[in-house]
């Protein structure tokens, strides 16, 4: 007999929960944990109304059920890319980039301010359990609103004017969240690649919850899984986005089957998914995906080699040639997909640095243009794109429908004598015998760029581009580093110049937070100083006193409290003449291609599409719980 998953090791040390000796918990629940139940009947394990695809209007075909899927991934942490690319929300993007509900049922957004949620009937949580409005009443009651859980208090997209929401439960499947004023950030994160947690099964995680669990209880369990407060407990065990733990149920299409420390790791297909196809085939169609790690260094050779069935990650235009070589030895298809960033390298010249003379100088808008100017784009394109990216400044791509040519073409052209007109202009007139400018201090002009050290791409260019700043007299170094060193000297100052893409969200809709076009975050390398002040809620960092970047953040404030598609629509153009005329980062090309690998035998798996963490989610918004295996090739 086919039996429900239950949780062996918490049941050999935790007897009987204080929560449900103390009659806390509605019989459901009980009845869940301590009793081994048949799964039900499959037409059982759907939702009434499970959400419909249409492959057929998707230009895509039905499949069959079955098949296993290789992946290669770079660490543990990087089996977070099933939670990314499964793409199962809340509400979430279609393929067009349009908002439509997934798991709900159906949603309505009243002013912008008041949305309610409705929830499918007879909708279950992997392991069984049904979802109700008791799921996001835990998460808001239980966590949202516990300090211990929240020390640094709600996530941003829980406020709007400074404001948390008031939650409601209408009935077992309808909750509402209610603002004093618009939050048109709430519904892009529920649909975000890394989504806002606002639902947690509380049928499996009560058990880690200091209300429903007694002391002695909670204590054998921070024994157990080696923690040292309660909290940290219920956070291991609730992590959803990189799913480590095997027993927390998920709504995704596969739930991981590994607990880690693992060299592999098995995501089983979770058999209540709420997706059906057009003949009413419960997706996902895929058995089980397995993820193997492997050094980021060889991904791409083992890919090549045949042993991946779908690997986008860990492989790069570079790599296209040896990837498209493989299909002569396995039955294995290549595509190339554009990246959506909006820029595939970018330079950022940190306008918080610690060195006052080069500080001094980035904030002038005629330096940055100048250094925009100086660079020969077409021939970075030709040698390290192949002539195949679109040269352009870190802009939106002409799949926004917020494009417009003016931001892409903003000081992008070749023109090395206006860069010279400018530098002189700015007051860099002073030359030593090798033609380098002088700064005002006597130094050289030697701008150290520095880098994650993550790609060769990236030194590639930046090589080209020290032939191009040579000719307007800048000296170019080139420093690598760790990632996370990288970030902490940056926001330290240390870091003059970076290297690192550009906007994460090169195909934006008016809905989506403009955010990334302002100080708003300390990963934002040409500002990291000013975007800590306004991620900290101005208690660390400092205020911009650029009045271009004021100007950004106020416009940012003013979307937040727009509910007119126009209005929105009005401020983000601003905002995007604002960044683009103003240089803030140094964008080189963009449309940038990305391989795709798939199986021959693996259908529905488009050959054009758009790839970037933002909005696309890498792969998920064009379903992988379609793609489907058959004995003939795709």
């Amino acid at each position: 007999m086919i039996t429900r998953r239950t949780s062996l090791g918490l049941l050999a040390s935790v007897l009987l929960p204080g929560a449900a000796r103390a009659g806390l918990l509605q019989p459901e629940y009980q009845r869940h944990y301590f009793r081994t139940e048949p799964l039900p009947d499959p037409n059982d394990r759907l939702p009434v109304n499970p959400r419909r695809i249409d492959l057929a209007a998707m230009g895509r075909e039905p499949g069959r059920p079955g098949g296993t899927v290789r992946m290669l991934i770079g660490s543990q942490k990087d089996i977070r890319l099933m939670t990314i690319n499964g793409y199962s929300r809340l509400v979430g993007y279609d393929e067009k980039l349009q908002l439509q509900p997934d798991i709900l049922e159906s949603f309505d957004v009243q002013e912008g301010r008041i949305f309610t949620f409705k929830l499918r009937k007879n909708h279950r949580w992997s392991d069984g359990s049904h979802l109700t409005s008791k799921d996001f009443q835990y998460c808001w009651e239980d966590v949202v609103l516990n300090e211990d859980l929240r020390p640094g208090g709600l996530p941003t997209y829980f406020l709007a004017d400074g404001k948390p929401p008031r939650f409601e439960v209408l009935d077992e499947l309808t909750v509402r969240y209610t603002w004093d004023s618009p939050n048109p950030d709430f519904l892009p994160n529920l649909a975000a690649a890394s989504p806002a947690t606002i639902v947690l099964p509380f049928a499996y995680m009560w058990q880690f919850h200091r209300k429903y669990q007694d002391d002695f209880r909670i204590s054998a369990l921070m024994k157990q899984y080696r923690v040292k407060k309660w909290a940290d407990l219920h956070i291991k065990m609730s992590r959803s986005y990189r799913p480590e733990n095997p027993e927390l149920p998920t709504l995704d299409p596969w739930r991981n089957t590994t607990a880690p420390p693992a060299e592999q790791f098995i995501f089983e297909r979770n058999p209540y998914f709420h997706r059906v196809d057009e003949n009413g085939v419960q997706l996902p169609y895929v058995d089980r995906f397995v993820l193997n790690i492997s050094s980021s260094e060889i991904i791409a050779a083992k890919t090549g080699a045949g042993e991946s069935d779908l690997q986008s990650t860990g492989i790069d235009f570079v790599d296209y040639s040896f990837l498209k070589d493989s299909e002569k030895r396995y039955p294995v298809k290549v595509n190339l997909w554009k990246r959506t960033q909006g820029s595939r390298v970018n330079l950022l010249p940190n306008l918080n640095c610690s060195d006052a003379v080069w500080r001094a100088l980035f904030r002038d808008v005629r330096v940055r243009r100048a250094l925009s100017l100086a660079i020969d784009r077409h021939e970075i394109n030709m040698v390290a794109f192949f002539g195949l990216a679109r040269e352009a400044a870190d802009s939106i791509l002409p799949e926004s429908p917020l494009y417009k040519p003016e931001y892409a073409e903003a000081w992008a052209a070749h023109d090395p004598d206006q860069a010279n007109a400018l530098l002189d202009e700015v007051g860099l007139t002073e030359r030593n015998s090798d033609g380098i400018r002088l700064l005002p201090d006597g130094r050289m002009a030697q701008i150290i760029v520095e880098t994650a050290g993550e790609s060769t791409l990236e030194t590639d260019v930046l090589e080209l581009v020290t032939d191009h700043w040579a000719k307007i007299g800048i000296s170019l170094f080139i420093k690598t580093s760790q990632r996370d060193v990288f970030r902490s000297r940056a926001m330290g100052g240390d870091i003059v110049m970076s290297m690192w893409s550009g906007l994460d969200n090169g195909v934006p809709t008016a809905e989506m937070n403009p955010g990334q076009l302002a100080p708003t975050g300390d990963a934002q390398l040409q500002w990291p100083v000013w975007g800590m002040h306004y991620l900290s809620g101005q208690t660390k960092g400092e205020a911009p006193d650029l009045p271009e970047a004021v100007r950004l953040l106020e416009l940012l404030g003013n979307w937040r409290h727009a509910v007119d598609i126009g209005e929105q629509t009005r401020i983000w153009g601003e905002m995007l003449h604002i960044f683009t005329q103003q240089v803030f980062s140094i964008g080189i090309v963009n449309g940038a291609l990305q391989p795709v690998l798939h199986s021959a035998k693996l259908h529905n798996v488009p050959t054009e599409g758009l790839y970037g963490f933002e909005p696309t989610c890498y792969l998920g918004v064009y379903m992988p719980d379609t793609f489907w295996y058959s004995d003939e090739v795709s």
